[in-house]
């Protein structure tokens, strides 16, 4: 919003993209955008992010955030959009020493160099820290128009919001899914087991995940509103449910057909959390809404269900 406001007020014509993932998307910028008065173009990266993903050349941070390499892949992205949009040069609101992963000097010419427009870039925020770009050197941008704010603190970014106008924005916050450990945790299980695809991603962010075989994870609501947010989300997957008393919504995600030790397993899981049931009680199951089987559970031990959590959120 900063770096934006900022430029557009110098008179430069701004226009701002989110890159879309299912791990961050574009809600709150467009609602930032619109506070700033610009128009927002989202670019869904997906296709392109997900191999990414599976082996930042960078590396990650301390879950499954590829700060550095996803930052790159965005410039990247950007400079191949520039003719489309008649653009001369690109921007972002990064600050120097603001993140310790992506946002250190050699981090930001990681950045420059994944992206192939290094010369190109320019951060209104810290700029005056920075190494002049073409765009400075060839007079389009006034280096003494820059700022040079720097570190991790944020007062000099709430004074300028001031300045600019802005009184309506978030607090800090990264707003991505990866740097969330238990989500880190569900998502490097995926990956791990070679599951690592859109139609597995969607169904990360609710439920209790359980890994039950190689081939098999199992997921479970965990209310009223966890259950109808995963029933938004399924396609073709197989569902459980309680037969004759309520209980969770349990879906089944595999990469190869249940055997029937599985079956039971994630029969036995969905019983022991339902609170209303008995010891033993009956699930059906099927695919396509289709319940048209039955297996007769046993409720397993607390103890014993953990070992196949994936995580303990």
């Amino acid at each position: 919003m900063l770096a934006a406001k900022y430029m557009h007020n110098l008179g430069y014509e701004v226009l701002p993209i989110f890159f879309s993932t299912p791990f961050f998307r574009p809600t709150k910028a467009q609602k930032a955008a619109e506070i700033i008065g610009l128009d927002l173009i989202v670019h869904d990266l997906t296709q392109i992010y997900l191999p990414m993903l599976k082996n930042p050349r960078y590396g990650y941070g301390k879950n499954m955030n590829p700060c550095i390499d996803c930052h790159g892949l965005m410039f990247h992205t950007a400079g191949e959009l520039m003719d489309k949009y008649q653009v001369d040069f690109l921007i972002s609101g990064e600050v120097l020493g603001q993140r310790p992963m992506s946002q250190r000097r050699d981090a930001m010419n990681s950045v420059g160099k994944l992206s192939g427009k290094k010369d190109l870039l320019i951060r209104p925020l810290s700029q005056k820290l920075l190494s002049d770009t073409l765009p400075i050197r060839e007079g389009w941008v006034k280096q003494e128009e820059m700022l040079d704010i720097q570190g991790r603190g944020r007062y000099r970014q709430i004074e300028l919001a001031e300045k600019l106008g802005i009184s309506d924005f978030e607090m800090p916050g990264g707003g991505c899914l990866l740097t969330d450990v238990g989500y880190g945790q569900r998502l490097a299980d995926l990956y791990q087991h070679k599951m690592l695809e859109l139609k597995y991603i969607d169904l990360l962010q609710a439920g209790r995940h359980f890994r039950i075989s190689p081939t098999l994870k199992l997921i479970v609501g965990k209310d009223e509103n966890d259950n109808a947010k995963l029933a938004n989300l399924i396609s073709d997957e197989t569902i459980l449910l309680l037969k004759d008393y309520a209980g969770p919504l349990a879906i089944i995600q595999s990469t190869a057909p249940a055997s029937p030790a599985e079956m039971q397993t994630c029969a036995n899981i969905l019983l022991r959390y339902s609170n209303k049931a008995p010891q033993k009680a009956e699930v059906k199951f099927g695919r396509n809404q289709q319940m048209e089987k039955e297996i007769t559970a046993d409720k397993m031990a607390k103890s014993q269900v953990e070992k196949y959590l994936i995580n303990q959120g």
